[in-house]
């Protein structure tokens, strides 16, 4: 796969990206993907309900987990799949860290395993399955270009 900076290879590692894990993040994603329980904007009836704070939803996390594979891959780049399981909570005022690591390539199409971390744990773990039409060059399962992670 060609995408115009250097190949890729099942084992690399791509940048990681460093997320600051605001209210205003928290609030807008959920807003933003319709997710009005309480949980994800009210801090007291988080609390009530056990919680320290309000934490982000799953819907924002995967869509964090979709900007990075896609900053890394370039525009062109189409998600495929994205299957992630949730873990430790993301509150407002920690930091969550992006990694990931190409498991597999075949043609114009790469499988990313991808672990989010915060100051608590993992929040996110799963693989994206991302292709680039009309990348496809070298042999299956060796040659991938990726493009650099953005800020």
């Amino acid at each position: 796969m060609n995408t115009g900076v250097g190949p890729v290879r099942a084992g690399d590692a791509l940048p990681p990206l460093e997320i600051e894990i605001t209210r205003t993040l928290i609030v807008a994603g959920a807003i933003a993907s319709r997710d009005y329980q309480d949980v994800h904007h009210d801090a007291e009836l988080a609390r009530q309900k056990g919680s320290p704070d309000i934490f982000m939803n799953i819907l924002t996390t995967n869509g964090l987990v979709g900007r990075y594979i896609t900053d890394h891959f370039g525009p062109g780049a189409v998600l495929r799949r994205v299957a992630i399981r949730l873990g430790a909570p993301n509150y407002p005022g920690d930091t969550m860290v992006l990694t990931g690591t190409v498991e597999d390539v075949q043609g114009d199409t790469a499988t990313v395993k991808v672990v989010g971390a915060n100051g608590i744990g993992r929040h996110v773990t799963g693989t994206v399955t991302v292709t680039v039409p009309g990348a496809g060059a070298g042999a299956e399962g060796t040659a991938v270009q990726g493009a650099e992670s953005r800020p």
